[in-house]
């Protein structure tokens, strides 16, 4: 692992992984957490707020230029800020069913799969934590799809239970 390309980026992808690596870290330990507490509500309006900066700095991100300088992954960034004015919006309405959907849907969108993306080969993040060694960063993509899958059809059979 080397902070090298990263630390030669540009300050939005800075700032990006700035923010992204603690809501990764903060929105599992709220979703694994007793919700509805003071302490939830506190870290889901930090987790909200690292989740928007982020989603805000990928549309000053560049590398995959498909469609006029953006990428799909532009579209979950899109998806991710929109989703946050839901969400809030569900939980003042008391509307939970609603708010955890939602969240989970950011969570998975926003953290799961961009992240994911971000480890392919050819990417900052991949020569940051794999240095290059794309074997391993390929047997890692394949635990992180197996585990979201699992997640997926985990959720899937218990709405059907």
């Amino acid at each position: 692992m080397t902070l090298e390309p990263l630390l030669d980026a540009s300050p939005a992808i800075q700032v990006h992984v700035a923010t992204v690596i603690p809501a990764a870290l903060l929105g599992a330990f709220i979703l694994l957490h007793r919700k509805g507490t003071p302490l939830h509500r506190l870290l889901g309006k930090i987790w909200m707020a690292l989740m928007v900066v982020t989603a805000a700095t990928s549309f000053f991100i560049h590398e995959i230029k498909m469609f006029f300088g953006f990428s799909p992954i532009h579209l979950l960034s899109a998806a991710t800020i929109f989703g946050a004015w839901q969400a809030i919006a569900a939980a003042r309405r008391h509307d939970v069913a609603t708010h955890r959907r939602i969240v989970r849907s950011i969570y998975f969108g926003g953290i799961i799969i961009a992240g994911g993306f971000t480890l392919v080969p050819g990417r900052i993040m991949n020569e940051v934590v794999f240095s290059g060694h794309d074997m391993v960063a390929l047997v890692f993509g394949l635990l992180v799809a197996g585990a979201a899958a699992a997640i997926v059809l985990s959720a899937r059979v218990q709405r059907a239970a």
